[in-house]
């Protein structure tokens, strides 16, 4: 009987990974001494999937460290101009509207960038 069939390695070190990266996370973003927004600056819907992709498949294109970082960066920097640029926080008539727009243009300067 082979014990790295039945325990699964790959998986279980992916779910121990990611536990361990959103526990992280969640730490820095509700007990930390930055806990101070009410945006959730640390715990962001964009960890989640990448932490699937980063301990899930390690070795697909798409978990190589330069692409999710600067992934990450570049769509935080256009999400800040737009929360900027259209006034978000004061203004929640245009709030869909302006995502919609902010994570296109992501989608958009992600690919043509390859990350």
């Amino acid at each position: 009987m082979n014990l790295k069939k039945i325990i699964c390695w790959p998986p279980l070190l992916a779910g121990v990974g990611a536990g361990v990266t959103i526990a992280i996370l969640a730490y820095i973003t509700f007990q930390s001494i930055l806990a101070g927004t009410n945006y959730g600056l640390w715990l962001a819907a964009s960890f989640g999937s990448s932490v699937v992709v980063v301990f899930g498949y390690p070795n697909n294109e798409f978990a190589q460290p330069r692409n999710v970082l600067f992934g990450h960066l570049l769509c935080a920097f256009i999400g800040v101009v737009f929360v900027i640029l259209f006034n978000i926080s004061q203004d929640r008539t245009i709030f869909f509207l302006a995502i919609g727009i902010a994570v296109g243009i992501s989608v958009m300067l992600m690919m043509a960038l390859k990350i």
